[in-house]
């Protein structure tokens, strides 16, 4: 009996929406989905271990990799590249495990290019105040920083019609099992088209505020 194939699940969200500790507890409470060590040009730090945390390589190495292809996503970061491999992603699947992938909304449209049927999920806070209190509490950083962020994390939310899906991370627990929901049977009641009507008035608050 031949092993069905998993599916690529995409995952992004402005800074402050939860989207770290989401894919966390789904992977820790999924079996059957998985996440790639991704490739990284950074130094390696005291506490990390090659091919655990990431697989460290030269600058070289990276572009030689990509330059054939190799990736199926990459960015550079603080002058650092990242990227996720094509082979990864080939064993997770092959095994019939789903693929996460917890990037950007420019990672995201990296992945719509290269796998043509992965599933997009966006993460939304349930208010624009919640979201600053996310941020204030996340870090200590001053008021400027916080500005800042709330800013790139306005022009993040500005992407949310690139995805398939929409789900507001109000409740931790709820919002866990919709995403859970999507990626087992494609829940509808989560997708864009649907949210669009649902979500309104989150949206429209979202997306008219300024920061």
């Amino acid at each position: 009996m031949t092993q069905s194939q998993g599916e690529v699940v995409v995952i992004a969200a402005p800074s402050g929406a939860g989207k770290t500790s989401l894919v966390k507890a789904l992977i820790e409470t999924s079996p059957n989905i998985d996440v790639a060590i991704s490739h990284t040009t950074r130094p390696m730090r005291s506490h990390e271990m090659d091919g655990v945390n990431y697989h460290f390589v030269s600058a070289e190495d990276f572009l030689s990799l990509q330059s054939e292809g190799g990736f199926i996503e990459s960015a550079e970061v603080f002058g650092n590249l990242y990227g996720t491999s094509r082979d990864a992603m080939t064993r997770i699947i092959s095994q019939g495990k789903h693929l996460v992938l917890e990037i950007d909304y420019q990672g995201a449209a990296q992945i719509r290019q290269q796998v043509q049927d992965a599933i997009s999920i966006f993460i939304l806070p349930p208010s624009l105040a919640t979201l600053k209190e996310r941020l204030h509490s996340r870090a200590q950083d001053d008021a400027a920083t916080i500005e800042r962020r709330t800013g790139e994390a306005m022009n993040e939310i500005s992407h949310y019609k690139e995805f398939d899906y929409l789900v507001v991370n109000d409740v931790f627990d709820v919002a866990l099992s919709q995403i859970r929901s999507i990626i087992e049977c494609g829940e509808q009641a989560f997708s864009l088209k649907n949210q669009l009507a649902a979500q309104s008035t989150l949206l429209s608050e979202l997306l008219t505020t300024s920061p």
